[in-house]
């Protein structure tokens, strides 16, 4: 701390997550709609899930959990953005990335929450303004949205889907893979 202090913190661990904006050949998003207990309620948000293990690579967890979530594939990946979700008292971090050229794939049959998801398609500038409006307030989502409105209104180009994920957390599976 400044002047020398020491402060105890408290750290909450994270496997890391990837997340999907998924774009569908008319321009629409492929968004979820599922139950979040913690909130009570339904929300919207992006197709999106845990890395399975420390050497999961990020793309491949992205391909597996929107197969999972909507039953598609996608052709084209890019990495739109990397979030710290809390960094005041998580080292928990996604990877959000985009997806295009979207083709129908292998679903696995639904497991717990994920059979009660809904897909919800909406153009980017609709989900930008239900964002903007309160109605999307899932941060992942948010920032997927927001940053992929964003990139295109600038012409941004996109970094590659295998880009150098220096904030990727690894600490927590580490630890579990020491364990077992």
């Amino acid at each position: 701390m400044p002047g020398g202090r020491v402060a105890e913190r408290e750290v909450v661990e994270h496997h890391g997550a990837v997340a999907v904006v998924a774009v569908d050949d008319e321009g629409r998003l492929v968004l979820i709609h599922q139950y979040r207990h913690p909130l009570g309620e339904r929300l919207l948000e992006l197709p999106a899930g845990l890395l399975d293990g420390v050497d999961e690579d990020p793309l491949e967890a992205a391909k597996r959990e929107l197969a999972e979530e909507t039953g598609l594939a996608a052709r084209h990946w890019s990495t739109l953005v990397d979030i710290a979700v809390s960094p005041g008292f998580t080292d928990e971090a996604l990877r959000v990335y985009l997806a295009e050229d979207l083709v129908t794939t292998h679903q696995p049959t639904p497991e717990h929450e994920e059979a009660d998801l809904e897909i919800v398609r909406m153009t980017v500038e609709e989900a930008a303004a239900a964002a903007l409006e309160g109605k999307i307030v899932n941060a992942t989502a948010v920032a997927g949205i927001l940053a992929l409105q964003s990139a295109r209104a600038t012409g941004f180009a996109l970094r590659p889907a295998n880009a150098p994920w220096p904030g990727q957390p690894t600490t927590f599976a580490r630890r579990k893979a020491r364990e077992d």
